[in-house]
Parts: C-alpha cells; sequence; structure tokens
C-alpha cells in the first residue's frame, strides 16, 4: 500500500488553481480490486493538505472523485479529499487506521493532525476522509438561507418552525441552483465512498473508527462487505438501526436523571441542589407556552429590539452545555436568571451563521424521519412532559418534508450480527447516544469489548481511551483492563 512519490512531487509543486483542471490517475496502472471486495477503483487528484500535519512526516493529500448519485448514469462526479499520514515506524503494520467524522456533517480532515500526535500513529499510517457534502468536500453542503432565516424570525419575532420552513425551502432551492443532486447525499452513498477508497488505495485490511453518527456509519461500512475490515473502535457511536428521533428526548432525560443522582450525593451545597431533579421537572413543565424577552441592540444600531424567547430556547442551552455546569445552570434558570445564558445563545442565533448543513439535513432525512414514528415521539412527550414540543435534533419531520429525499434502503436500517472484534465507549451521562447503545451493539458484536467513562458525556476522548485504543488495535481480542476507576471496561 505504497503511495507512488511522484504524488508527493506534484502535490508540492501543484497550486490549487492548476489542480482544478490537472487529474492524476493514480494506482490505476498498479493496483486491481479483488473480486470478492465491493469497492470501485476510482481516478485520483492530488492536492494541497487542507490541514497543517506535522513536516517530519510523509503525508499524501488528494481528492478521490466518485459519482454523486450512483442510481444515475449522468456522469456527474462530486470530489472527496483524504489524508493519509504514514507512520515513522519501519516495521509498521500494514492495516492502517481509517478516520471519517460524526455529525452527520462534520469535518474529518482535522482529525490527521491529531492522529500525527497520537500513539496510534506509532504502529500504523492513519488515514482521515472528508464525507460528502462536508467542509473540505467539493461540493460543500453550505449556503445561509437557512441559517438567514433563522436569524429573521428571532430579530423579528416570527414563528421559529414556520421560519425554518421557509429557510428549508430557500436552501434546498439554493443547492439545487448550484447542480447539486440532494438525493445522493446519505449513508449508503457514503459507504459506497469508503468502500471505493478502500479499492482504490489498495487497502485489503482496515481499522476502522467512527464518533456518534460515524459509528453507526462504521458498521455499515462493516455490514456491506467485511472482507477488509480488521476491526472497529466505535466513540459513543449512534447504531444506524436506532430511530434517534425517537430515542432523543428520552436519551436526555436519562443523563439528566444519572447527573441529578451525582448531583445528590457529591455536591456540599445542599441548599441549592437538593431535590434539583423535582425542581426542573417542575419549572420547566409550569413554562411550557411561556414567552420570555431580552432587549438586545444590533451591531451599528442604536434601536433596542426586545427579542422572544421561550422554554426551546433554554432546553437548547442545556443541551449543549458541558455537563458538570448544567446542574448550576438550572439552578440559576430557575431562579430566572436566564440573562447570561441566553444572552450569548441569542447574539449566536442573530449574528453568526447556524443552523444545519444541507448534507446534515439530507443524512438525517433519509436515515432517520423516513423511518421514525410520529406516534411514539408523541408518547415520549406524555412521558416527559417538560420536554413536550422541543426538537432535540435540529432536523426534524417538517423540514423533511421539505426536503424530500427518499429514504435509505431498509437494508442499512437492520441491525447484523458479526465475529469482528470491536471496541465500544460512551460516558455515563451522553445525552445523544446512551450507553444502552453500545450495550445493543455488543449483542450484536459478541467478540466486542465495552468501555463506561464516568463523569463524561458525549465523545470520550483523553489519555486513557488512547491508551485502549493503542492496545486494543494491538491484539483486539484480549481483553483490555483499566487501572481507573471511572473507566470502566466490560
Amino acid at each position: 500500500m505504497k503511495i507512488p512519490i511522484h504524488l508527493q512531487k506534484k502535490q508540492q509543486l501543484m497550486n490549487r488553481l492548476s489542480i482544478v483542471t490537472v487529474l492524476i490517475p493514480l494506482f490505476v496502472s498498479f493496483l486491481t480490486p479483488v473480486r470478492s471486495q465491493p469497492g470501485v477503483v476510482r481516478q485520483l487528484e492530488a492536492c494541497p493538505c487542507q490541514v497543517n500535519i506535522d513536516s517530519s512526516f510523509r503525508t499524501h493529500c488528494a481528492y478521490l472523485i466518485v459519482p454523486e448519485n450512483r442510481k444515475k448514469k449522468n456522469g456527474k462526479t462530486i470530489k472527496l479529499p483524504f489524508i493519509w499520514v504514514e507512520s515513522k515506524n519501519p516495521a509498521k503494520r500494514k492495516d492502517p487506521v481509517l478516520f471519517t467524522s460524526g455529525g452527520p456533517g462534520g469535518s474529518s480532515l482535522g482529525w490527521a493532525q491529531g492522529a500525527s500526535k497520537s500513539l496510534i500513529i506509532n504502529d500504523r499510517d492513519c488515514i482521515a476522509f472528508e464525507q460528502r457534502g462536508t467542509h473540505f468536500a467539493v461540493p460543500n453542503l453550505w449556503s445561509n438561507e437557512l441559517s438567514d432565516a433563522i436569524a429573521e424570525s428571532y430579530r423579528r419575532n416570527l414563528d421559529k418552525d414556520s421560519m425554518v420552513v421557509v429557510g428549508v425551502k430557500r436552501y434546498k432551492k439554493a443547492l439545487e441552483a448550484k447542480g447539486i443532486d440532494l438525493t445522493g447525499y446519505n449513508t449508503d452513498e457514503t459507504v459506497s465512498d469508503m468502500h471505493d477508497l478502500l479499492a482504490t488505495l489498495k487497502v485489503d485490511s482496515v481499522n476502522l473508527i467512527g464518533i456518534s453518527y460515524s459509528g453507526g456509519l462504521m458498521t455499515a461500512v462493516l455490514q456491506r462487505d467485511p472482507s477488509r475490515i480488521r476491526s472497529l473502535i466505535l466513540d459513543s457511536p449512534l447504531p444506524t438501526f436506532v430511530p434517534i428521533d425517537e430515542d432523543e428526548p428520552a436519551n436526555f432525560a436519562e443523563s439528566l436523571n444519572v447527573l441529578f443522582r451525582h448531583v445528590e450525593s457529591d455536591s456540599t451545597d445542599k441548599a441549592r441542589y437538593r431535590n434539583l431533579k423535582a425542581k426542573f421537572e417542575q419549572y420547566f413543565t409550569a413554562i411550557d407556552g411561556k414567552k420570555f424577552t431580552m432587549p438586545y441592540v444590533a451591531k451599528g444600531k442604536t434601536d433596542t429590539l426586545l427579542i422572544n424567547y421561550t422554554r426551546r430556547e433554554l432546553l437548547d442551552i442545556l443541551v449543549n452545555t458541558s455537563m458538570k455546569e448544567v446542574p448550576y445552570a438550572i439552578t440559576e434558570m430557575i431562579k430566572g436568571n436566564h440573562n447570561r445564558y441566553i444572552r450569548p445563545f441569542l447574539e449566536h442565533k442573530l449574528e453568526r451563521t447556524n443552523g444545519p448543513s444541507g448534507m446534515r439535513i439530507s443524512v438525517y432525512c433519509a436515515d432517520q424521519t423516513a423511518y421514525h414514528s410520529e406516534k411514539v415521539l408523541q408518547q415520549l412527550y406524555e412521558v416527559y412532559p417538560y420536554l413536550k414540543g422541543y426538537p432535540i435534533n435540529d432536523v426534524y419531520k417538517a423540514m423533511c418534508d421539505c426536503w424530500n429525499v427518499p429514504p435509505i434502503t431498509p437494508a442499512t436500517k437492520q441491525p447484523f450480527y458479526s465475529a469482528k472484534p470491536a471496541l465500544l465507549a460512551d460516558g455515563e451521562m451522553d445525552n445523544a447516544c446512551r450507553p444502552l447503545y453500545i450495550d445493543r451493539i455488543h449483542h450484536y458484536m459478541p467478540n466486542s469489548q465495552r468501555v463506561l467513562f464516568k463523569n463524561h458525556a458525549h465523545g470520550v476522548g483523553g489519555a486513557e481511551w488512547g491508551r485502549l485504543i493503542q492496545e486494543f488495535l494491538t491484539n483486539p481480542y484480549q481483553k483490555l483492563q483499566s487501572s481507573k476507576p471511572e473507566v470502566v471496561v466490560y
């Protein structure tokens, strides 16, 4: 799996302008894909590395050229960048690590920078692959129409859901005006992209690393064909078979319950934190339908606007606040001290780009909303009245009704059994993908090992996680051990 030296030389000489018109058919002369494995050998185009990597490493950056929509034989292609960082170890293993990010919609290439400083690079090459439609991909499915509509809804105190629908319609129209086929951006196509990358780079054995959405994505890569997959490492994974739109309100509530138990037992400020669970549920149930206001002066203006906000915005703040800060934030909100939290939140909505990317909308609509049940969601709101009507996800049914993309294949949504080894981790206070999910994946992957990080939420990270990954990669069937009481291997 050696990359020809001419790619490295061209990479140094070519600038961004010339790259647009120059295609470099790498590997084709000597690569023959294994017939039993999926994936098509695609053309590569050299490009500068979008992320700076330690110059002491030999690094290769290129675009993988793939069809935008494999169901349409129109020849239209898109460009997906990857960064390949070579290990300096002359005795390195021949099974690299391949990472792609979560979200969906997150950029993946920055991972390569961290990987070059990690234990992983000591023994293996590391490859970061940008998913279609994300930041460094061509095209990037970002446009400001939805973000502008959200800001307008706050500035003019218009109905937020109605303005989101307006923004989504404008968003879709703008992307389609650029010739983008939104039906080509989903998990099924990304799985094909990854198999094409492996075929093109002639990688016969690979370790897949994913986080959150890409945790499930990596299992879908395994499901499509396991022959190249040596192992999986999944951090806070969202299984493909989980209906997250139906689960997420319950996931948030469960994570709060874990947090409240810690607060009840560990806090020394009993006056502030006693019975916090009951106080939280009572307050957030009571303010359902209530409007609050915040005075706001836009930059360069003198007029003061009164911006309306509701329970929905306060819940958004809690969902996106570090779990260790949530208890204090709740007590302040209950006292009516909203300003320190709501002001930066609303200023972000009013002054910066925000809202989901087009890629995130397409994937969620095709993967999740097409399969979820509104009836189940309403049942959840009956169980958790303090969350009633609150869509935790920033992509939901009314948006998908406008976006109108077809669902992914039902087979991708089905669980499947595999004997491949996997390392599964989650934080006990994960408010998006609960530890229940790694237990469910383990049910279908009996050679997996689970790691629970106490006092952690979504995305575990850290030195202990890095050490466990390295040990797992060395021998993925050997039982792992942790000396830290807050890290439980089971």
